[in-house]
């Protein structure tokens, strides 16, 4: 019965340490598909509070000095169901 609660135990710990990431795909232009990619984050804690919410597409372009845009895309971070991360990345010229 011991050998059962600590293996349920570390399950369980596998469990909550894990994070989930899906990257999906938001726009594309007609631009060519340049060499330049800029990325911007913004992180919510609890679902309510918000620190580093800028992950807009302007300062993801901004940030890899892009001024024809020809992807963009966002990636979605969860860590425990505590942490949501989102991070636009976009390329272009």
């Amino acid at each position: 019965m011991r050998k059962f609660k600590m293996v349920a135990a570390s399950i369980s710990l596998a469990a909550l340490m894990s994070s989930c990431s899906i990257t999906l795909p938001v726009s594309a232009t007609s631009n060519p598909v340049g060499n330049k990619v800029g990325q911007s984050t913004g992180s919510v804690y609890l679902h309510i509070f918000a620190f580093d919410a800028d992950a807009s597409i302007r300062s993801a372009a901004k940030n890899g000095g892009i001024t024809k845009i020809s992807t963009v895309d966002i990636k979605h971070t969860n860590v425990l169901g505590l942490v949501d991360s989102y991070t636009t990345i976009v390329t272009g010229e």
